[in-house]
């Protein structure tokens, strides 16, 4: 259940940048500030080795295509995407809207920049530089970006939202000082022992974020339990926090996270009670 809104949230993303997509044009084009944290979608923001990524532009893709192996192919729906020459796995690419979802490769890992080439069908895109920083967390959520975030105990394994709020869910608010709650993220920097791109995690080892990150909820900070990579996703990051004394209660608490200096800019919440 985790994974359908996980890939869910990777797929709408696509709706937030519709305005840089444009019609069939022969030549990819990744549209200028078009490489996204595929969890956050913020524009304007660098993203980090290791982490999920969108890519957004015009005729990045002549079919729709979902990865169904593990590791992750570099070649999906005949559709490559390299940074600096490296292939990227990707997870999933579109055609309507144009879109390919793909993890930027650990190997560019104090790298402050990158050139991106999209080759569709053996034409190729003009390198485009992307920006890119050691840690730039995003967390997944229902609305690609915004609104309740991806958040459920982890012993319960219901969504930390209000009562109702999802038809055929059983949801509820997160408690202060209860049930450790899991947090779904992207793009907070290495992990040790690292993780190989394109896989997920192949040993019963903790991959542990090198710099612990802060997990604010309403302004609060959380005691994070954990943080390194997920052994479920590719990409994606897990988080296991208790919410402290203090932390508002309501339906929308917003919910943040700090890594490497870097704070979360996408707007999402969780529903906490006391």
């Amino acid at each position: 259940m985790k994974g359908l809104f996980l890939r869910s949230a990777f797929f709408t993303s696509a709706l937030l940048f519709a305005g840089a997509i444009g019609a069939n044009a022969q030549q990819p084009v990744v549209a200028p500030g078009g490489v996204l944290n595929a969890a956050s979608n913020a524009k304007g923001v660098s993203v980090a080795p290791g982490s999920l990524i969108s890519i957004y532009g015009t005729a990045l893709a002549s079919t729709l295509a979902n990865a169904d192996t593990i590791p992750l192919s570099t070649t999906l729906g005949n559709v490559t995407v390299t940074f600096n020459s490296i292939p990227a796995p990707m997870l999933y690419v579109s055609n309507t809207p144009q879109q390919i979802n793909a993890q930027m490769p650990w190997e560019l890992q104090g790298s402050n920049s990158a050139q991106v080439v999209v080759t569709n069908n053996g034409t190729a895109s003009a390198p485009m530089s992307v920006q890119l920083t050691p840690a730039a967390p995003g967390i997944f959520s229902f609305g690609s970006g915004v609104g309740q975030a991806i958040a459920y105990g982890n012993s319960d394994g219901q969504f930390a939202a209000p009562a109702g709020a999802y038809p055929g869910l059983t949801t509820h608010p997160a408690k202060i000082g209860g049930d450790p709650l899991v947090i779904l993220a992207t793009g907070l920097g290495p992990v040790n022992p690292p993780v190989q791109t394109g896989n997920d995690v192949t040993d019963n080892q903790a991959h542990l974020c090198v710099t612990q990150p802060v997990v604010l909820v309403g302004g609060v900070a959380a005691n994070v339990l954990f943080a390194g990579i997920s052994p479920q996703f590719v990409g994606v990051y897990q988080l296991n926090i208790v919410i402290q004394p203090g932390t508002p209660t309501g339906n929308a608490v917003p919910l943040q996270i700090q890594a490497n200096g870097v704070t979360t800019t996408n707007l999402v919440t969780i529903a906490v009670s006391n």
